[in-house]
């Protein structure tokens, strides 16, 4: 495939005027749309310009490559715009932009079309090339200039494999790592700028690049032995115990666009610290320094929330089956009130899938925690992040509890390496086998029970008090607000205390009030996989997969199945589901349900007072959450 393969005569512009990047961006998405590409331009634009939120796409040198890939993109094309007067781009020069190619990816498994990208990538480092571009007279002359460029330079394969080169007489030899994101366009412009750089300076080089390809030209075990320093010019995960105890210099990957002389500068002189990969450290490193502080906390959470899904999953089907084959086997109306409670573990194949569920959901928090420690502080974190996480599923403080105990743990151990990075080598050895878990579980434990427990133990008490204090007012407020507090943290404080109230109103003989307590948990699982299905673009592919298996859990009762998603976006989904849910409870009351049953979801509507109505309120409060969710969430990348 040759670049010109990518390229239409109707997606390219040679006098562009756009008077800021905004309205680059919108002419370029135009522009590839009238190449007949793109299946859905609105999806397509917001892709491209959620690419530029991550970091600006104006490389320098009047070049900007802004991309996107989704499946909004039918084939793999390009667009192009010269804009003669330049346009203000955000570059990493801070220059005007004179030349604009836009890519457009689509989401296959076929990447033929990515290493030809990349090669345009690498041809428009070479500022003459850029020039004729910029220079040509008419589209047929920009494409000629394209394909007699490309027809002359070697293929990108080629040119990675050969890419070591060592001047006459030299000795010191750099390695050097790129990868961005999208692994399309920066990761091989910042191996040619580094390759050139360290050309200039007389040195050797050889460049690895992880792109969206694979891995290309991976560095040897030997090679990183000889070499005098390494350069990591990485927005993305790069394998990093391989590098332990060389001179390693970590940078942006647009660093080695822009930046690459500097780099290779320093590299020479040897004004370099020395990488140490602790012992335990994962494989892998993301040094991502371009990234927002609230992007790499979104990235450490759902590192969490990814290893705490299959627990989720496969816990709660199990205990949703325990429940089916007890409503299936046994009548609750010929049932003594204080075994309804064992409802679900009554008969003994319920009991033994019930065993097993709550085995998984037991795991639960635990591995949220541990996971969410390890993306900050490493292996050495996951022990005081599952410590953390067992101390807030054992006691009061539950998913919120577990959130905070995941980050609390990755910072100790981030605190405790610098501590411990100043003690003779002799001890700083031990320091991950002994000094990490034995201070670091120390250390959670304490702030744990001694300052995150008590304040929710506090509020579960405020809670349980205003509740019963509230029993004789509205009937319907007293919905919304059980029926709400079942929502809002999904097994934490608020949720139990609502659950213990209307256990408690059972016993008093008061079953509406359970009635509106277990919808409102129904009802948050059952609007995440019907808004998965409605609004696709909203959520990841993990989360689309996973969402429809919500309606088995919801329906079961087990509100914990949209502990995930609300994990990942809590400022959105958590509205959306409370919202949702007091609708549902607030139906409930003015529809006068009643439940003798304090679990079991749908499998127990045959003992639910006013049967019909009840499912109108949980279709109504599920419909509201749904729509909800797919209003407040933003689109997220395909």
């Amino acid at each position: 495939m040759r670049i010109t393969d990518l390229l239409d005569k109707r997606s390219i512009a040679l006098n562009g005027s756009p008077t800021t990047k905004k309205e680059a961006l919108d002419q370029m998405v135009d522009l590839m749309v009238r190449s007949g590409k793109i299946n859905n331009k609105e999806e397509y634009r917001k892709q491209v310009y959620l690419r530029e939120e991550e970091s600006t796409t104006g490389i320098g040198q009047g070049i900007a490559i802004p991309h996107g890939k989704c499946s909004a993109v039918s084939q793999p094309g390009l667009a192009a715009m010269v804009v003669p007067n330049g346009v203000e781009f955000e570059s990493l020069d801070n220059a005007p932009v004179h030349l604009i190619f836009l890519i457009a990816a689509p989401n296959t498994e076929d990447n033929i079309h990515l290493d030809v990208l990349s090669k345009l990538s690498v041809l428009l480092m070479d500022s003459d090339f850029v020039s004729r571009l910029t220079s040509a007279s008419s589209v047929d002359e920009f494409l000629q200039i394209i394909d007699q460029t490309d027809q002359e330079k070697p293929d990108l394969n080629h040119q990675l494999s050969s890419q070591p080169k060592t001047a006459s007489g030299s000795s010191f030899r750099i390695l050097a790592v790129t990868s961005c994101p999208t692994g399309i366009a920066h990761t091989y412009m910042a191996a040619e700028g580094l390759e050139k750089a360290a050309k200039s300076k007389h040195c050797f080089i050889k460049v690895e690049t992880r792109g969206s390809g694979g891995a290309k030209n991976v560095l040897t075990d030997q090679e990183i032995k000889e070499a005098d320093c390494i350069i990591i010019a990485a927005d993305a995960k790069v394998p990093m115990e391989r590098f332990h105890g060389k001179k390693l210099i970590e940078c942006p990957v647009s660093d080695g666009i822009s930046k690459a002389d500097q780099l290779v500068d320093r590299a020479l002189k040897g004004d370099v610290p020395i990488y140490q990969a602790a012992a335990g450290q994962s494989s892998i490193s993301s040094p991502a320094p371009s990234k927002s502080a609230g992007h790499r906390i979104y990235m450490q959470l759902m590192n969490g929330v990814s290893h705490m899904l299959p627990f989720v999953v496969g816990g709660g089907i199990l205990i949703a089956l325990a429940f089916l084959i007890d409503g299936f086997l046994v009548d609750l109306n010929s049932l003594a009130p204080e075994m309804r409670a064992n409802f679900g573990s009554i008969t003994p194949a319920a009991a033994t899938l019930k065993q097993i569920g709550n085995i998984a959901f037991g795991f639960m928090l635990p591995v949220l925690a541990g996971f969410i420690a390890m993306s900050i502080g490493d292996r050495p974190a996951l022990a005081l992040g599952f410590v953390g996480g067992m101390i807030a599923a054992n006691g009061k403080s539950g998913f919120l509890g577990a959130l905070a105990a995941g980050f609390l743990a990755g910072y100790i151990i981030v605190l405790l390496r610098k501590t411990f990075s100043r003690l003779p080598q002799s001890i700083e050895k031990i320091a991950p086998v002994l000094l990490y878990p034995l201070l670091g579980i120390f250390f959670m434990g304490i702030i744990m029970i001694y300052v995150i427990e008590p304040p929710v133990g506090a509020l579960n008490t405020a809670l349980n008090t205003a509740l019963t204090n509230m029993s004789g007012t509205s009937k319907i407020l007293l919905g919304i607000i059980v029926a709400g507090m079942m929502s809002i943290d999904m097994g934490g404080p608020f949720n139990k205390a609502a659950y213990v109230f209307g256990t408690a109103s059972i016993a008093a003989g008061n079953y509406d009030i359970m009635a509106a307590v277990m919808i409102g948990g129904m009802v948050p699982p059952c609007a995440i996989a019907l808004a998965t299905l409605l609004f696709q673009n909203k959520f990841t592919k993990e989360e689309r997969e996973s969402g429809p298996v919500n309606f088995i859990m919801g329906l079961a009762f087990i509100t914990e199945g949209a502990i995930p998603f609300a994990a990942s976006d809590p400022l959105h989904v958590l509205p959306s589901c409370v919202i949702g849910a007091a609708v549902s409870g607030a139906l409930s009351m003015a529809f006068g349900c009643t439940l003798m049953a304090p679990h079991g979801g749908i499998f127990v509507f045959p003992v639910v007072g006013n049967g019909l109505m009840y499912l109108v309120s949980l279709i109504a409060g599920t419909v509201v959450g749904a729509v909800l969710l797919g209003v407040l969430k933003k689109p997220v990348k395909a």
